[in-house]
């Protein structure tokens, strides 16, 4: 789509991250997929300096993001010195460092964000808590607050509905579908994103129940994983 919607809601949790970074403390941002802890981190970026990793997977990843934060150059150098370099380098800062779309960590992966907490503070952004999902940083977590991201609640999901009008996304008659609109997304504000931009287009009526399953089903649609395609004999 050629418009971005706005950020909304999450004043509470905005405001108990800005706190716990203030007195220096780790973090854990939890939430299940699409509830809103990337977009919040980014919303804070700019005002608390924050050092965001984009996807923490993988250890060469994390320091490419971390070498952009800092502008430098990987070159020659191989990934354990490149990860050698960034830790000196985040020895005495102040800026937090955000291990965002964390899942599985091996004990490489879990030895360098424990490296990396010695020096600076730490916020990793999970989908779980459990350590069947997040593997080998688990035991680290008693060091760390949690910061638990919810489902938007009705009045979020308002408030972000008519900034969309405001905007001129949707037509005013949309502050109508409030209801089921929160309903349809269960509060999860990345779905109901990806159905005010499905609105956007006009091919849906908000206000007739058919419509809504049938833009629900187009956008669960678009999110099926691609199948992959065999050759075949005559190929």
């Amino acid at each position: 789509m050629s418009f971005a919607l706005p950020f909304a809601g999450r004043r509470k949790e905005a405001a108990q991250l800005q706190r716990l970074h203030a007195q220096g403390k780790h973090v854990l941002i939890l939430g299940h997929a699409g509830v809103g802890k990337s977009a919040l981190v980014e919303r804070l970026r700019e005002s608390l300096g924050l050092c965001i990793c984009p996807a923490s997977e993988h250890l060469s990843e994390i320091c490419e993001a971390l070498e952009r934060e800092f502008d430098l150059e990987a070159g020659d150098l191989h990934v354990v010195q490149r990860k050698n370099r960034l830790l000196k380098l985040l020895k005495g800062m102040k800026r937090a460092v955000v291990f965002d779309g964390a899942s599985w960590t091996t004990p490489k992966l879990s030895a360098f964000i424990e490296n990396v907490s010695e020096r600076v503070p730490v916020w990793i952004c999970v989908r779980s808590e459990h350590p069947w999902d997040i593997g080998h940083i688990w035991p680290l977590l008693v060091r760390f607050e949690k910061v638990e991201i919810k489902p938007f609640h009705p009045a979020e999901t308002r408030g972000l509905i008519e900034a969309a009008i405001r905007l001129g996304v949707v037509p005013p008659s949309m502050a109508d579908t409030v209801e089921r609109l929160h309903h349809l997304c269960a509060g999860n504000p990345k779905t109901l994103c990806e159905l005010i931009e499905g609105l956007a287009t006009g091919h849906y009526d908000p206000h007739k129940k058919s419509d809504l399953r049938l833009l629900d089903l187009d956008r669960r649609i678009q999110h099926l994983p691609v199948s992959k395609t065999f050759p075949t004999l005559e190929q």
